[in-house]
Order: structure tokens, then C-alpha cells, then sequence
């Protein structure tokens, strides 16, 4: 039972977050008000929601572009980190924001 719970506090998620350009900085912040330092981020990445929305393809026709990063946190910050984007996300539809989970099974 023990050892159990010393492997929970463990337990890390990936975290990966596409969004409009235009929401890094409120993207950023709410990962400075959890306390989540580490990330990598991509800048200019093109796509296209999967139900609605305008593409982000960088083009004349779609000029916007998205921004993406991952970030690797304790499972314990994924629901407050999810419910905050989820929040940002209902203010600004429009613009385009996604996140998804994974499990980290090993990190060095």
C-alpha cells in the first residue's frame, strides 16, 4: 500500500496546447499562475479545427497562425491547468484553442 502511494506522487502528464497566436500571452500566464515553469513551444504551426473555426494556415486567404506547447507536469495540476484553458477557451471561441493529456511512462 505504501509503495503505491510513493509511485502516485510520481505520476507525471504531458500536457499538449495548440492555440491561436493570439492567446499565448494568456496561455503563458495561466501557466505562471500554477506554477508550471517547464515547456517547449512551437511557433507558426499551421492547422485547422476539427468541427468548426477558420483555418490557421498562414496564408492570404487564412492569415492566422497557431502557436503549440507541451508541457510535462504532475498529474495532480492537470485539472486545474485543463479547467483554467477550458475558461479561456468559452471567452474566446472564436479564436481556437485545444488540449489534450497523455501519460509520461518514462523521462530522463
Amino acid at each position: 500500500m505504501q509503495i503505491h502511494s510513493i509511485l502516485k506522487l510520481n505520476i507525471m502528464k504531458s500536457v499538449f496546447i495548440s492555440h491561436n497566436q493570439a492567446l499565448t500571452e494568456e496561455v503563458e500566464d495561466i501557466l505562471d499562475s500554477l506554477a508550471i515553469r517547464g515547456y517547449t513551444q512551437w511557433t507558426e504551426v499551421k492547422g485547422r479545427g476539427t468541427n468548426s473555426g477558420e483555418p490557421h494556415l498562414g496564408t492570404h486567404t487564412w492569415p492566422s497562425l497557431n502557436n503549440a506547447l507541451i508541457t510535462i507536469i504532475p498529474d495532480e495540476k492537470v485539472t486545474r491547468l485543463l479547467e483554467k484553458l477550458t475558461n479561456l477557451n468559452n471567452k474566446v471561441e472564436d479564436q481556437g484553442l485545444r488540449a489534450f493529456v497523455w501519460n509520461v511512462e518514462e523521462s530522463i
